[in-house]
């Protein structure tokens, strides 16, 4: 049986829906509303190898905000449903990587508890119609849909289309590390024997 999951999320502001395969080759589709988001999307999947359908609607006539956060809730709770009891996993990620002047390292771990970590210089801008605050939006959104814990720092960088692109990509690695099946490991790699919460 694969690793896989779809989920759909809707409400009166969003209309989500989600299908991923973690053991993929990195194909992906990715339909949002929002330019600069759909490209982050598709870093996720490239990056990550994971295969990703993406279709979201929502009110961006009133901003991008619920559809930035209600995504990367989805995306979340697709990784959390595709790892089951996450038997056999690495659980930790992490990877620091550059984009030009700007260098960014992701770490996380499955751990089942969500906790979000945002070391990041980030000043309010538009990134074509994203809103730059919108990517923290994005990550503590992923990080409460899969229950991780999740730190995002910056190094270096002043372009903000540099570092908030290498922050998915960083992002993106250190999920592939940490979703990976890990040959030596046997049951669930925690000593308490449950990363479920």
């Amino acid at each position: 049986m694969g690793r896989t999951a779809t989920i759909e999320r809707r409400t009166s502001e969003t209309d989500i829906r989600v299908e991923l395969d973690l053991d993929g080759s990195g194909r992906y589709q990715v339909k949002t509303p929002i330019g600069f988001l759909t490209h982050m999307v598709e870093q996720l999947a490239k990056h990550g190898l994971f295969d990703l359908q993406v279709r979201a609607a929502g009110d961006t006539h009133i901003d991008g905000h619920h559809t930035t956060e209600d995504l990367a809730i989805a995306l979340g709770q697709a990784f959390r449903e595709a790892l089951g009891d996450k038997a056999g996993i690495r659980r930790f990620g992490s990877v620091t990587l550059p984009m030009d002047e700007a260098c960014v390292t992701c770490a996380l771990d499955l751990s089942g508890r969500p906790y979000f970590v945002w070391a990041m210089e980030i000043p309010k801008a538009k990134i074509g119609d994203f809103d730059s605050e919108l990517a923290e939006v994005f990550f503590e959104g992923f990080a409460r849909g899969i229950q991780c814990n999740l730190h995002m720092r910056q190094l270096a960088g002043d372009n903000l289309h540099h570092v908030i692109e290498i922050s998915f990509k960083a992002f993106a690695r250190a999920l592939r590390a940490a979703t990976e099946i890990d040959p030596r490991v046997v049951g669930v790699p925690s000593t308490k024997g449950t990363l479920t919460e």
